[in-house]
């Protein structure tokens, strides 16, 4: 919960909450607004449930085919690019696989599966389990056996326990920078496939379908406003030495 202000809202997220990103853009708006903002977390396929159940005002996901569905289907709208950052497949530093010598995220998990090398996977329906199963799909590849560890967790737990077990796991590039130095048995092995660029979109209730829906809407705003904007691409800065996060500006190239 950040703020005390009389004006209410609910938002559901799940790294950009983790992080302390929502924290910030939070205390920004809720000091010119009187508001009072109360995070759930949830990765996309959970938000999006409780934005369709009316139990939250407003999510950020990354989960492009699910949003722009939510939109069309008519119970959530404004539908608002935030931001990105990026996924990473990371892994011990001996690497069994061979994934450095990868040509696409695709070749990197064909190689993992045919080496049976230990893999992590949320397996949650959030946005970083549907890009993955996405990525077996090129691969042409179904993912099944003992190497393959479904963990039904969130990033940062999901990342840790591969580090703890020495196994491969596809990182958003914002948990990584944040976690890195408490990951001595993990190194990135594969990145820069265009396909692993992570967008972050907003959305909310239509106007009236909630108490907050119309504070929810605000905020939207506010984080898509060039203050907002500012702190997206400021964050982490201070204490990593890098941004966690893209602005929507840099995002927009790789928006659908």
């Amino acid at each position: 919960l950040y703020g005390n202000g009389p004006t209410k809202c609910s938002l559901a997220t799940g790294s950009p909450g983790e992080l302390g990103l929502v924290k910030v853009l939070a205390d920004a708006f809720n000091k010119q607004n009187n508001a009072t903002i109360c995070w759930k977390k949830a990765g996309s396929g959970k938000s999006l449930a409780l934005l369709k159940d009316k139990k939250v005002d407003m999510i950020m996901v990354h989960a492009p085919a699910a949003e722009k569905k939510a939109v069309e289907e008519g119970w959530a709208t404004k539908r608002t690019l935030l931001g990105s950052n990026e996924f990473f497949i990371v892994g011990p530093p001996e690497d069994p696989a061979k994934i450095a010598d990868a040509t696409s995220a695709a070749d990197a998990y064909r190689r993992i599966a045919k080496a049976g090398a230990k893999f992590f996977s949320r397996g949650d329906n959030s946005g970083t389990h549907k890009k993955e199963m996405a990525i077996w799909k090129n691969a042409q590849t179904k993912p099944e056996g003992p190497w393959y560890v479904v963990t039904k967790d969130f990033m940062r737990a999901t990342l840790r326990r591969a580090n703890a077990e020495k196994g491969y796991f596809m990182t958003d590039s914002s948990t990584w920078v944040a976690e890195r130095r408490n990951l001595p048995n993990l190194k990135i092995l594969f990145k820069g496939d265009k396909f692993l660029v992570n967008t972050y979109h907003a959305l909310c209730q239509p106007k009236g379908a909630t108490a907050g829906a119309e504070t929810a809407s605000k905020f939207i705003d506010f984080v898509a406003s060039k203050e907002g904007q500012k702190v997206i691409a400021d964050y982490g800065k201070d204490k990593f030495g890098e941004g966690l996060y893209n602005d929507a500006a840099y995002a927009e190239k790789y928006n659908d």
